[in-house]
């Protein structure tokens, strides 16, 4: 009578064969977790320009103001969702299923932004990214006023004149710079600053200020 129970070797071999398969699964699905999101250039180079860069099958050719302004005043939302599903000659997620949501909303902002819009870049806000330097937000965006100062905006070295905003807290002039004041917008135009970006960059401002002070004369100076 043949032995219908399984063999101890085979037994043994089950775990290491299981094994095996959850690594190689592991191993295959590691460059995708792996993959970065890329930006809306990117993906407008490699996917969206083949349309959309002549205008092919009555996709609105990039550059073209006159095609995206009603597309762009339908907001992101709108827009990202008729990528997603597809529309007209369009199919889904413009034919290459790997795009994520975030992709297709990046490469819609840069197409807007290349036609004449003026929005920011989503972000990935599962894994948001670390907030720029004071430095670098200076240099890049404040700079463009606070340099000269222009519109009355404090100039960066002025220590009275930046003592002289700061008196009622450092935390006041933060506000200030978020919600916008006098001449300058909210978040001195750049939605896309976050309050720990801004408060960096006020402070970067105000310690590369006061740090012309002369103590000794007890009075800030204009360098």
């Amino acid at each position: 009578m043949r032995d219908s129970r399984p063999r101890a070797s085979a037994i043994r071999a089950l775990p290491m064969a299981t094994g095996a398969a959850v690594a190689v699964a592991l191993l295959a699905a590691a460059p995708l977790a792996a993959r970065a999101d890329r930006t809306g250039k990117e993906v407008v180079d490699q996917v969206c320009i083949k349309c959309h860069g002549t205008g092919k099958e009555g996709a609105p050719r990039i550059g073209d103001r006159k095609a995206w302004e009603a597309r762009y005043a339908r907001g992101l939302t709108s827009l990202s969702q008729s990528a997603i599903e597809g529309v007209r000659k369009m199919p889904p997620h413009g034919g290459n299923m790997a795009l994520t949501d975030l992709e297709l909303e990046r490469a819609i902002t840069y197409m807007v932004n290349e036609s004449g819009g003026h929005w920011s870049e989503p972000i990935n806000r599962a894994k948001p990214p670390p907030p720029r330097s004071g430095k670098y937000i200076v240099d890049t965006i404040c700079a463009k006023c606070h340099a000269t100062g222009v519109g009355g905006a404090p100039r960066i070295g002025d220590s009275a004149e930046w003592i002289r905003r700061a008196k009622q807290g450092f935390d006041s002039l933060v506000r200030s710079a978020i919600n916008g004041h006098g001449g300058m917008p909210s978040r001195g135009g750049k939605a896309d600053l976050t309050d720990t970006e801004i408060q960096l960059a006020v402070t970067y401002m105000f310690q590369h200020s006061v740090a012309t002070i002369d103590y000794e004369k007890g009075q800030g100076k204009k360098p």
